[in-house]
């Protein structure tokens, strides 16, 4: 349902949320390092997220990637319309562009269900948060 790119966008920004919670900031080796993601998609991406106001980046030889306390209030589904696009959370479960509640496709209300949850999932979980259920060894972002 999300694409790669989503995902890779995702990981980077729960990976970046975790490793700069002291202040820190984190490069695009090491973040590419922690997700397990090629350096330069997930350059693409941060780039991509930073001229959108999500993340924060900083030039220079202690320069790096981070998210303020404010940007980690933000929620993945922010993340997800930000990359993707709002298309998982309003789009017609076939694909098809002439799918509405007047003229619904097959599986059209069964499918409105399911993006509803699906955004209200991704809309409750926030940056802040999960770092902190990574922080409590809750929830894992990477197999050690």
């Amino acid at each position: 349902m999300l694409s790669k790119t989503c995902e890779y966008g995702i990981r980077a920004s729960i990976f970046i949320a975790q490793a700069t919670k002291e202040g820190n900031r984190v490069s695009i080796p090491e973040i590419a390092a922690g997700i397990d993601a090629p350096e330069q998609f997930i350059a693409k991406i941060l780039h991509n997220l930073t001229r959108q106001g999500l993340l924060q980046s900083m030039k220079g030889p202690t320069g790096g990637f981070f998210f303020n306390e404010k940007s980690l209030k933000q929620s993945l589904a922010d993340i997800v319309i930000a990359i993707d696009g709002d298309k998982l959370f309003t789009g017609c479960g076939l694909g098809l562009d002439y799918c509405s509640e007047k003229k619904p496709c097959p599986i059209h209300h069964q499918f409105k269900k399911i993006r509803e949850e699906c955004f209200d999932m991704l809309h409750s979980a926030k940056l802040g948060a999960i770092r902190d259920e990574l922080e409590h060894k809750v929830a894992f972002l990477k197999q050690r």
